[in-house]
C-alpha cells in the first residue's frame, strides 16, 4: 500500500465516522421538535441510510473493518434491524478476487502447479470473507477438501485498518470518555494479526478438535461431551489452508435448516456448549462466531460443524477460574465472590458501587432475546445505564459534565476482551435466529468443573487440603485423620478447629477451601460466618460492662434505652434479655420475613425491636431468642456506652471495625491483643463462602413426615429446613457480609472463637496472642502438609491440674470440680508465639493494657450460667444461663458454657478442665461434622463430651435422623 492509498482509507473512514455521529446527534435535538407518532419512523430513514453507508465503504475498503461489519451483523439483541439485514452480506458473501490471483497465491505457497496439487478445483468460491476466500476442490488422492486462500496485500491493509480503528476509539474515548474501547482495540491489535498466518490457524484447529474431542468417537456419560464437528486439516502455508470438506447448509440458512428438520434450538444450544466447553474447560477458544463459521451437517443429526480458528484466545490456569467463578457468581448473585473474581483477573473500578456490578454482570450473562425485541433491550439497558450512571454521580459529588467523562473502569485486563465478544457473538447469534438461550443453564456446569476441580475432590486428591501449620499435639494429629476422613465424605468443604488447654493452644487447625466456587485454601486466619455463636460474644460485652459497674443485671432497658419501653416493654430488666425470657424471641421474625434486607440496616431494625410488643410476660418462659438477642444486647451495649455503633464481627482487630471479638475503634475491646490484620483490600477477601449440605437438610425434612413427631415440632423442624437451605443465598450477598447483624452474621476465626473462650474460662485472663496471620496470603497453594508422627499417649486418671493463681481463689463458685485430662504436646520450633507463658499484664482491657483480667467478680462463671447467686436471675431448669448455653455432661453436672450457630460452628468452653475450643465451618449441616470433632476432641482429652453432642454422635452412629439440629 503506498502512501496516497493509506492516505484515502484514512479519510473515508474518518469522515464516515464523524458524519453518523453528527448525524445521530442532529436527530436527538430533531426528535424533539417532531411528533412522537412519527419519531419511530425518523429513526428508522436513519439507520436505513448510516447502514448502507456503512456497508458500502466497508466492501470498498475490506479488510479489519469487514471483521467489524461481521460483528455488529450478529448483534441483532441490540442493533437496529437496518443493520443485521445489510451487514449480515458481509458474514461470506463479499466480492471474490480475481481467479489469477487465487491461483497464483496457491501455486506460490505450495510450490507445485495447481494440476499437481489438485485433481479438480472450482473456480467459483464457496464463500469469500474479510481475509480469504474459500474454494471446493478434490485432491489427486481423489479427497474433497476445501482450500482457503489468503487475499492479496491484506496484511499491510489490516495493520494499517488497526491503526485507523485505534485513532478512531481514541477520539471517541476524548468526545464520550464514558465510552473508552481503548483496552478492546488494544487486545484486537495484539490478537488481530495472529489470523494472517494459515499455520497457526492450522495448529489451533487440530488443538480444539482434540480438546473436543471431535475425532474421538467415545459414547462416555461425560456430562460436559459436546457433540459438534471440526473439519480435519490436510495441509497448511502462511497463506494457504487445505481441510476436509464437510457437506453443510449454512447456519443462516433457514429454509434449508426447516427442509432438513433441524431442531435450531438444540442447535445453538450445542455450539453455545461448545464454546463453554472451550473457555472453561480447555482455556483455549474460538474468538470468532459469527454465523459464517458454522456450517450444518446435512446427514442427521445435523450436528454443528465449527470452522475458522484463526482468531483464537488462551487462557492461564488463574484466569479460566477467575471467569468461571465470575460467571457463577452473577448466577448466584454472590457480590463477594464477583468482586473477588474481578481481583483475580485484573479487572479494577474507581469505586465500590458492588451492586451496579452485580447488575451489569447479570447484563452481560442475560438470557438471549429474539430480535424483534432489540428495541425493548436497549431501552431496558440504557435505563440501566442512566440509573447507574446518576448512582455513579451521587457517590463521587459529580456534575453532569463531570459525570458523562467518568470511566469507573481504572484496569480492564486485556484477557476478558475475546471472551466478551465471543459471549456477545453468541448471544447475537440466537438473537439473529429468534430463540432465547438461557447462558446460565447451559454454561454452568462448564464452569463448576472448573472449580470443583481444585474445591471439591477434597483431601482425596488435593495433597494441599490441610493448611500446612504445627502439629501442636497427639490429639491434633488424630483429628487431622477425622477431618481428611469428612472431607472424603464430602461432609466438609473448609473448616478451623482452635482448642486450648490449661491456657496453650493445643489445636490449630485449617483445611478446605473457602468456597464452593472458590478454590483458595482456608487459612487459621481466614473469617467464617457463625450465626448464633455470637450470642456469646455479646452476652460477654454486657457481662463486661455489669463488672465494670456501668450496668446492673437488675435495671430495667427502658432505663438504658428510653425508646424500647413503648408497648408493654417496660419491665423488662437486662437479666431478662440474657436469658431468653423476655418475651421477645420473635421481635424480628416476621420482619425478616416480609423483607430479609431489613437485617443489614442496624438503625431500622433497632427501631423494628422498639416498637415490638412481648409475647410472653418477662421471666415467665425461656423462649429461645434466636434472631433479636443480638438486637437486644445491642442496643443496650450502644446506648449505655454512647457508640454510634457496635460491630458485631469476629475476626480482626478494632482498626477494620469488622475484626477478631472487635468493636469500633475509640471502644473497648473484649479481646485486646487479638491482632490478625486484614492482609488484603477488604474484610470481604477473607470471608469463607456458605453453602449447605443438602443430604442432611433432606434428612430434616424427612423427620417432619413420622406419625410420632409433635405438630409444633414438625412445624419447627422444617422452619428450620428451610432457612437452612435459604440462608447460605441471602448471607453471601455483600449486603448481609457488610452490615451489623449480630446475632447473625458474625465474621469470626476459630482462634479468635478459642482464644475469647479461653479467657472467659480462666474468668478473663486473656492468653497470648496467636503468632503472625498465615503466610503466605490467601490464594497461593504452596504448602504440602507433613504429619508427625503420632506420640504413643498414656491415660491417667484422676491428675488434677493446677490452675493461675489468679483463678484459685474461686471459692464461691458452685461449678469447680476435678478432671483428669491427657495429652501429649508435638515438640516444634513454630509453637513457642502461641504458647509461650508471656506475662497477661499485657493483654488488659480498654486502654489499661496492665490490668490482667477482664472480670473482676471472682463469681463471674456463675454469672455467665445463672448459677449461685445469680440463680433467682434466671428460669429454673432453663437451657440458658445469662447470656450463654449452659452445658451439662451426660450424667447431667453442669460443666461449661457456650453458643452453636445455625451449620455447626461452635464456641465452648469446659470450666473444670480449662479447656476451650472453636470450630468454623462454611458448609452448613445439622451439626455431626462438629459433634464429630468434638467427640475425638473430648475423648482424648478424657473430659466429659456435652450432652448436646453426645446424643447427636449417638445419632450418628445408629444413622438416625430423628434428631433436632444443632443450634442454640
Amino acid at each position: 500500500m503506498g502512501w496516497g492509498s493509506i492516505y484515502k482509507r484514512r479519510v473515508k473512514v474518518f469522515t464516515l465516522a464523524v458524519f453518523i455521529y453528527l448525524d445521530y446527534k442532529s436527530l436527538q435535538l430533531r426528535e424533539k421538535w417532531t411528533k412522537s407518532s412519527k419519531r419511530d419512523e425518523l429513526w428508522e430513514k436513519a439507520h436505513e441510510c448510516n447502514a448502507k453507508r456503512v456497508l458500502k465503504l466497508i466492501v470498498e475498503l475490506e479488510g479489519l473493518w469487514v471483521k467489524l461489519g461481521q460483528y455488529l451483523s450478529t448483534r441483532a439483541d441490540v442493533l437496529p434491524p437496518a443493520y443485521i439485514r445489510l451487514l449480515k452480506q458481509l458474514q461470506d458473501s463479499l466480492p471474490p478476487r480475481p481467479l489469477e490471483e487465487v491461483r497464483e497465491t496457491i501455486t506460490k505457497e505450495l510450490g507445485k502447479s495447481m494440476d499437481d496439487v489438485f485433481l479438480d478445483f472450482d473456480n467459483i468460491p464457496l464463500a469469500t470473507a474479510s481475509i480469504a476466500q474459500v474454494h471446493r476442490a478434490t485432491l489427486r488422492d481423489e479427497q474433497e477438501v476445501v482450500v482457503k486462500v489468503q487475499h492479496e496485500g491484506i496484511k499491510e491493509i489490516i495493520l494499517e485498518d488497526l491503526k485507523n480503528a485505534k485513532s478512531i476509539v481514541d477520539w471517541i474515548a476524548w468526545a464520550e470518555p464514558q465510552y473508552n474501547f481503548n483496552p478492546m482495540i488494544d487486545e484486537w491489535c495484539k490478537e488481530a494479526p495472529k489470523e494472517l498466518d494459515f499455520n497457526i490457524e492450522a495448529e489451533n484447529t487440530r488443538k480444539v478438535s482434540r480438546n473436543l474431542g471431535c475425532k474421538s468417537n467415545c459414547d462416555d456419560n461425560n456430562i460436559n461431551r459436546v457433540d459438534v464437528l471440526i473439519p480435519e486439516v490436510i495441509m497448511s502455508t502462511e497463506k494457504v489452508l487445505i481441510l476436509e470438506y464437510m457437506d453443510g447448509v449454512r447456519l443462516n440458512d433457514s429454509a434449508s435448516l426447516q427442509a432438513l428438520g433441524v431442531d435450531k434450538q438444540k442447535l445453538v444450544e450445542e455450539i453455545t456448549r461448545a464454546y463453554a466447553h472451550q473457555i472453561y474447560v480447555d482455556g483455549f477458544f474460538n474468538g470468532d462466531p459469527h454465523p459464517g463459521n458454522f456450517l450444518v451437517s446435512k446427514a442427521p443429526p445435523h450436528r454443528p460443524i465449527l470452522l475458522d480458528f484463526g482468531l483464537t484466545k488462551w487462557l492461564s490456569s488463574s484466569m479460566k477460574q477467575a471467569l468461571a467463578k465470575m460467571f457463577l457468581a452473577s448466577a448466584e448473585g454472590d457480590h463477594v465472590a464477583l468482586l473477588s473474581s474481578f481481583t483475580e483477573m485484573g479487572l479494577k473500578l474507581r469505586l465500590d458501587l458492588p451492586e451496579q456490578v452485580m447488575e451489569i454482570a447479570n447484563v452481560f450473562f442475560r438470557t438471549s432475546t429474539p430480535a424483534n425485541e432489540a428495541a425493548q433491550t436497549m431501552k431496558a439497558l440504557a435505563d440501566q445505564r442512566n440509573k447507574n450512571m446518576k448512582a455513579v454521580q451521587e457517590k463521587m459529588k459529580l456534575n453532569e459534565k463531570q459525570v458523562k467523562r467518568f470511566n469507573p473502569v481504572d484496569a480492564f485486563p486485556g484477557d476478558i476482551i475475546i471472551f466478551s465478544r465471543v459471549i456477545n457473538l453468541l448471544r447475537g447469534l440466537s438473537s439473529t435466529m429468534d430463540l432465547r438461550i438461557v447462558y446460565v443453564d447451559i454454561m454452568r456446569p462448564f464452569a463448576e468443573s472448573v472449580l470443583q476441580c481444585n474445591v471439591n475432590k477434597g483431601p482425596a486428591a488435593n495433597p494441599n487440603w490441610i493448611y500446612d501449620t504445627p502439629i501442636l499435639s497427639d490429639v491434633e494429629y488424630k483429628l487431622r485423620k477425622l477431618l481428611i476422613e469428612l472431607g472424603n465424605a464430602d461432609k466438609v468443604l473448609g473448616i478451623q478447629v482452635c482448642a486450648y488447654k490449661d491456657g496453650e493452644v493445643i489445636i490449630d487447625t485449617a483445611a478446605g477451601a473457602l468456597g464452593r466456587y472458590d478454590p483458595r485454601p482456608v487459612q487459621p486466619d481466614s473469617l467464617f460466618p457463625v450465626f448464633s455463636v455470637s450470642k456469646g460474644i455479646t452476652a460477654g460485652m454486657v457481662h463486661w460492662l455489669v463488672d465494670k459497674g456501668k450496668l446492673n443485671l437488675d435495671d430495667k432497658v427502658e432505663n438504658i434505652w428510653p425508646e424500647f419501653g413503648s408497648n408493654g416493654k417496660d419491665k423488662i430488666k437486662v437479666h431478662h434479655v440474657l436469658n431468653h425470657t423476655s418475651g421477645l424471641h420473635n421481635a424480628m421474625g416476621s420482619v425478616t420475613r416480609e423483607n430479609p434486607l431489613l437485617m443489614t440496616d442496624w438503625d431500622e431494625c433497632l427501631n423494628c425491636i422498639t416498637k415490638m410488643v412481648p409475647e410472653t410476660e418477662p421471666g415467665r418462659e425461656q423462649l429461645y431468642h434466636y434472631l433479636s438477642f443480638g438486637w437486644l444486647c445491642g442496643g443496650i451495649i450502644e446506648r449505655k456506652l454512647l457508640w454510634l455503633k457496635l460491630v458485631m464481627s469476629v475476626g480482626l482487630d478494632r482498626k477494620s471495625l469488622r475484626g477478631s471479638v472487635s468493636f469500633p475503634q475509640s471502644s473497648p475491646s473484649l479481646f485486646p491483643g487479638e491482632a490478625e490484620p486484614c492482609q488484603e483490600e477488604s474484610v470481604e477477601s477473607r470471608l469463607a463462602t456458605l453453602t449447605a449440605d443438602m443430604e442432611d437438610i433432606k434428612k430434616l425434612s424427612e423427620i417432619t413426615k413420622r406419625p410420632d413427631i409433635p405438630p409444633s415440632f414438625q412445624s419447627q423442624i422444617q422452619d428450620a429446613s428451610q432457612m437452612a437451605s435459604a440462608l447460605p443465598a441471602l448471607f453471601n450477598t455483600l449486603f448481609a457480609r457488610r452490615a451489623i447483624i449480630p446475632a447473625a452474621n458474625a465474621h469470626c476465626s476459630a482462634r479468635a472463637l478459642a482464644r475469647y473462650y479461653a479467657a472467659l474460662v480462666d474468668q478473663g485472663a486473656i492468653p497470648p496472642p496467636h503468632a503472625s496471620p498465615a503466610q503466605p496470603r490467601l490464594g497461593s497453594h504452596p504448602h504440602i502438609p507433613k504429619f508427625a508422627p503420632p506420640k504413643p499417649t498414656k491415660k491417667r486418671k484422676g491428675s488434677k491440674h493446677k490452675r493461675d493463681t489468679d483463678n484459685s481463689n474461686d471459692g464461691n463458685s458452685s461449678l469447680r470440680k476435678a478432671s483428669g485430662t491427657n495429652y501429649t504436646k508435638v515438640p516444634n520450633d513454630d509453637t513457642n508465639s502461641s504458647t509461650s507463658s508471656a506475662a497477661r499484664g499485657d493483654y488488659g482491657i480498654g486502654n489499661d493494657r496492665s490490668t490482667a483480667k477482664l472480670f473482676t467478680n471472682s463469681a463471674i462463671h456463675d454469672a455467665f450460667v445463672g448459677a449461685g447467686e445469680y440463680e433467682n436471675l434466671t428460669l429454673p431448669g432453663g437451657q440458658f444461663g445469662l447470656g450463654f448455653k449452659r452445658s451439662y455432661s451426660e450424667d447431667g453436672k453442669l460443666i461449661g458454657f457456650g453458643h452453636s450457630g445455625m451449620g455447626g460452628s461452635t464456641g465452648y468452653c469446659d470450666i473444670d478442665s480449662r479447656f476451650s475450643i472453636g470450630i468454623t465451618l462454611n458448609k452448613m449441616n445439622m451439626g455431626g461434622v462438629t459433634a464429630k470433632v468434638m467427640q475425638l476432641v473430648c475423648s482424648e482429652l478424657n473430659i466429659p463430651l456435652p450432652a448436646d453432642f453426645y446424643r447427636f454422635t449417638e445419632r450418628l452412629d445408629n444413622e438416625e435422623s430423628n434428631v433436632a439440629p444443632l443450634i442454640n
